[in-house]
């Protein structure tokens, strides 16, 4: 799998999320609640797709006790994530790649937020299989991305909502377009039903959907 963010995408980072996901800033929130009900004061957390840095500041400011250690393939990203993270460098430590670079725990919980939807499909379970391993029995994983039917004309008509969400507030219609074919033709996306049973396949178990946000779907299970 290839780094998914070049230098430009990287400047301009922080000003897509809250344009393309609905209900970015609650979505963070959701995940802290989910989180806290099964990690302790000071549970160790493990995020994968870690950069930007806006998912590690939310919970870093939601829960003092917390330490993280966070996975991306993109070292310019990484570098964004360390300075919106700087008020809580002490609890955080980054990794540059992918899930067989992270530490091997074992963690209290993971997260993978925005993130799937770039592994693709054949490298999928193997890595679900690579968090469930770093995880303590029964500790929480939330996973957020692109699901969405993927028979037509079901599959073309929410591509084509979750564009328009994007150019309703306010994203640039140049990279509106870039997104549009990106989840035409590179992105891995699944359908719900399909994320369900590749998480059952990993290891997790009780998995239920939390979120819906349009295009956008998010799951909390549990490592088995």
């Amino acid at each position: 799998m290839k780094p998914a963010f070049d230098a430009q995408a990287v400047s301009t980072y922080g000003e897509g999320p809250p344009r393309q996901v609905p209900g970015y800033s609650s979505l963070h929130c959701m995940v802290s609640l989910l989180l806290k009900e099964h990690t302790p004061p000071d549970g160790r957390v493990l995020i994968l797709g870690a950069g930007g840095g806006q998912e590690i500041k939310a919970l870093a400011e939601a829960h003092s006790g917390w330490s993280f250690d966070g996975v991306d393939p993109s070292i310019d990203m990484l570098r964004l994530a360390e300075q919106v993270v700087e008020p809580h460098a002490a609890r955080v430590r980054f990794h540059e790649g992918y899930i067989g670079d992270a530490p091997e725990g074992p963690f209290d919980a993971a997260t993978s937020i925005l993130t799937f939807h770039f592994i693709p499909h054949d490298q999928r379970l193997e890595t679900l299989k690579q968090i469930r391993r770093r995880l303590k029995v029964g500790g929480p994983f939330v996973l957020v991305h692109l699901s969405f039917p993927q028979t037509e004309p079901e599959r073309s008509t929410w591509i084509a909502r979750h564009v328009a969400y994007g150019l309703s507030n306010g994203t640039d219609p140049a990279h509106a377009e870039r997104a549009r074919q990106a989840i035409s033709s590179r992105l891995t996306i699944l359908s719900p039903e399909d994320e369900v049973t590749m998480l059952h396949h990993g290891g997790f178990s009780n998995v239920s959907l939390f979120y819906a946000g349009l295009s956008m779907k998010g799951w909390v299970a549990y490592a088995e």
